[in-house]
């Protein structure tokens, strides 16, 4: 298959911003809209043709714009309808398309709809949101937990019922059996379509539909209580999740979604799903007339990992044993997960080279990429003090996790300005450590050897190389410390650990790019040298 016959979103580049930490041009401390728009020639420049926005939607913010109060309204925090417009026109003009983060399975306590939903049992929206009386006892209706901790269900004394909340008890989840439910989601989505977004980040796209009979969640019996962010035993990992996600009524709305879709061309849907049988589900999202791709998070996970080779050989066989034919999307870091240069580090946190490996991985794997601000910049996890925190699931995991903000801190700009050029005012929402403003982009923007440029050369590289946008992918058992594997012509080699190697192969090979730290030793066409540790290259395979 050739680069023309992929649709634009398989062979883009995407950046995500978190737009409260991208840059603030009002002086409040908070990132915007326009900061994103005034910077978006920073992204062509890296090559950026796709761009996922989290969520700007009107929100109380208890769960900073995941908990949406109006869906057809730009929070004012960070603009309005003519900043966000003024976004998608120069965006368009610059070659970039973008995709809005879309929260469909919960809204926030403080929407209309909720507001009318509680006030009785039989108004017009009685029937909007999950609502279940309570046992005998008073005790919740089921077994099931809030990914946030405790119960998902909050007693309300207005309606004597409890409702449903996956994740905070402000995040009430909408009733999608009610048949005006899913048709309000789809005019929403029709909205923005109408209103030039280029598609959606699905947000927890598979916790839309629950189990009407409301039956309690088997427990857990594998041994493995971990969710992805979080290492140690909490009682969301104590249960699978039989009952409370992924249930079979959410196949019929994805195909009415896709047909709504395919009524805007160029448009596509990225699903964010997380399942004890993750494959699985993605393969039935995925599959002909429904999703376009889904948010793979198998290289996401955990707070500290040693990196190995069987981590990405796994997760493509996993995926190749359950969802042969999905098309994946791959991200090392996002908004809700440690920073990749940082959990993959050990000792050697902020090694550039190591920086430099973790994108060359990410931007020649099989699917398409997407960068979270900053892993340009080779950003490591930055410590929050426990004052200072402002994620709800962190305050409640504290002292043993300090939750999302450590990803979430503001974007350095230029690290001799005030607060390294974010915002002009006193104080950012986050502070910004000093390592980071150590890597501002003003830094590493004329330095030929900077994490940046070396992005900035990588993508350029990559978008001449139908191997790696369009070709197939075929892993080479070289033990834990090497990861190898053809791209069809291209031998992509990966040393992970910090000391030199030297390895064989079949094939005779070439130099193809000289990115990374192997020479082919001697003269010998089939023989590596690592010349450092953290070492990697793309080679020709003669043949």
């Amino acid at each position: 298959m050739s680069n023309n016959d992929l649709p634009w979103w398989k062979k883009a580049v995407f950046y995500q911003i978190y737009p409260r930490s991208f840059c603030d041009s009002t002086g409040n401390g908070v990132g915007d809209l326009a900061g994103i728009s005034n910077n978006l020639e920073y992204l062509r420049d890296l090559g950026i043709e796709g761009l996922w926005i989290s969520p700007f939607l009107k929100s109380p913010q208890k769960d900073y714009g995941y908990d949406v109060s109006d869906y057809r309204s730009v929070d004012p925090l960070f603009g309005d309808t003519e900043e966000y417009e003024r976004l998608i026109k120069k965006a368009d003009k610059l070659s970039i398309k973008v995709i809005m983060d879309l929260v469909l399975s919960h809204t926030s306590d403080k929407h209309d709809w909720f507001i009318e939903s509680r006030n009785s049992k039989d108004n017009p929206r009685a029937d909007w949101y999950v609502w279940a009386d309570p046992k005998e006892d008073g005790t919740p209706p089921n077994n099931w937990q809030s990914v946030f901790g405790g119960s998902a269900w909050q007693y309300d004394t207005r309606r004597e019922q409890y409702y449903l909340h996956n994740f905070l008890k402000e995040q009430p989840d909408l009733n999608y059996h009610n048949p005006d439910v899913q048709q309000e989601a789809l005019d929403i989505v029709r909205y923005w379509l109408d209103r030039g977004v280029a598609g959606f980040r699905l947000d927890v796209i598979n916790y839309l539909f629950h189990d009407q009979q409301l039956r309690d969640n088997p427990p857990n019996t594998s041994g493995i209580y971990r969710s992805e962010q979080f290492e140690k035993k909490e009682p969301y990992g104590m249960q699978m999740h039989k009952y409370d996600r992924s249930q079979p009524e959410m196949l019929p709305f994805i195909e009415r979604l896709r047909k709504l879709m395919d009524e805007y061309p160029d448009t596509m849907t990225l699903g964010e799903v997380a399942d004890d049988n993750r494959y699985k589900i993605i393969a039935e999202y995925t599959s002909e007339g429904r999703l376009n791709t889904a948010y793979n998070t198998a290289l996401l996970g955990g707070v500290s990992k040693t990196l190995t080779s069987s981590m990405f050989i796994d997760a493509y066989k996993e995926m190749e044993k359950d969802a042969q034919d999905f098309w994946p999307s791959w991200a090392l870091s996002n908004h809700d997960v440690v920073r990749v240069a940082t959990r993959w580090a050990g000792a050697d946190i902020g090694n550039e080279q190591m920086c430099k490996l973790y994108l060359a991985l990410l931007l020649s794997l099989r699917g398409t990429v997407f960068i979270y601000q900053g892993e340009e910049l080779g950003l490591p996890e930055a410590n929050i003090p426990f004052e200072k925190i402002q994620d709800p699931w962190g305050k409640y995991l504290w002292p043993e996790w300090q939750g999302r903000d450590g990803c979430r801190t503001p974007m350095p700009w230029n690290h001799d300005r005030h607060q390294a050029g974010f915002t002009e005012g006193e104080e950012p929402w986050l502070p910004i450590p000093q390592n980071h403003k150590e890597r501002a982009v003003d830094i590493q923007r004329h330095d030929p050897n900077s994490v940046l440029s070396f992005t900035k050369n990588l993508i350029a590289w990559r978008k001449n190389q139908e191997s790696l946008t369009a070709g197939t992918i075929e892993f080479l058992d070289m033990g834990e410390d090497i990861l190898a594997y053809k791209r069809e012509d291209i031998l992509c080699v990966f040393n992970l650990r910090n000391q030199e190697k030297e390895i064989q192969f079949l094939e005779k090979i070439e130099e193809l790019n000289s990115f990374g730290a192997w020479i082919i030793s001697n003269d010998n066409l089939n023989t590596l040298c690592g010349l450092s540790g953290f070492g990697f290259g793309f080679f020709r395979i003669i043949g």
